[in-house]
């Protein structure tokens, strides 16, 4: 069922959101602000992975499958602000009403974009559809729309593979390289922090990007594993996803297929 939208999303901490919050004074640094918010959330939790909603979203990076071609591109900062990455993304989702394919999109990614989207007035109508006889809303998506978890509307396959049990889930990374893909090439999001404050915001962009190929090809696995492809069309699109790559003439992707040893 074509098109798929496959994505993934970097975030910083919400520096000015935490400032509000807690009326911190005006001249602390951004990392003061947020080593305060990493500190705060260590008493609470043990560690310093932020609540969701104070994730500020600076890449959403998209692969897009359609029945003509695979595009991958990133809507991000310093090109955009927040609001404007988040909403062009779910004008996406209104004009193809794709498949969405993540990696933990359900358990992280999702509920980040639902938040910065209702702090920044983001107008979603496709996305939120779940066929309940609303103004805008569409009498199959009762039976599979992008919220219910169980639904394929959008698929999050982290979740999947591991049944829905959190302590059976597997890193990206990890399985993409068992399986034969490149992986992660350099950084990982907890790494993302520091890169942005050394002004690396196209290395962060180039990253997400092989974060949606990885998983992009993973999810072809997949679809393999569970019957919605045969073997040769599986052969066929993964020798396709990598010419395609091979045009682009984009650093990454060269590093991407060198180590993926084409």
């Amino acid at each position: 069922m074509l098109p798929f939208l496959v994505f993934d999303i970097e975030t910083i901490p919400d520096v000015d959101g935490i400032r509000r919050i807690h009326g911190l004074d005006p001249t602390l640094s951004e990392d003061e602000v947020a080593e305060f918010a990493f500190q705060k959330q260590r008493v609470k939790s043990g560690g310093d992975f932020l609540p969701h909603y104070l994730h500020r979203v600076i890449v959403i990076s998209c692969a897009l499958r359609t029945q003509k071609d695979l595009r991958v591109w990133s809507l991000s900062e310093p090109e955009q602000d927040e609001g404007e990455i988040v909403q062009r993304f779910f004008d996406g989702v209104e004009k193809f009403s794709p498949r969405l394919v993540s990696w933990n999109g359900g358990g992280f990614d999702l509920q980040t974009l639902h938040y910065r989207g209702l702090i920044h007035g983001v107008q979603a109508p496709r996305y939120w559809d779940m066929g309940e006889g609303g103004h805008n809303d569409s009498r199959e998506f009762k039976w599979n729309n992008y919220i219910n978890r169980y639904h394929t509307r959008h698929l999050d396959l982290m979740d999947i593979l591991a049944l829905y049990q959190p302590r059976a889930a597997a890193p990206l990374d990890e399985l993409a390289r068992l399986i034969g893909f490149p992986g992660k090439l350099g950084m990982d999001g907890g790494k993302v922090w520091d890169a942005w404050r050394r002004g690396e915001a196209a290395e962060i962009r180039d990253y997400c990007e092989t974060d949606v190929m990885n998983t992009y090809l993973v999810f072809l696995r997949f679809e393999l594993m569970r019957g919605e492809m045969t073997r040769g069309a599986y052969e066929e699109e993964v020798r396709f996803v990598q010419g395609e790559l091979s045009k682009t003439g984009k650093r990454h992707w060269e590093e991407f297929l060198a180590v993926w040893g084409t």
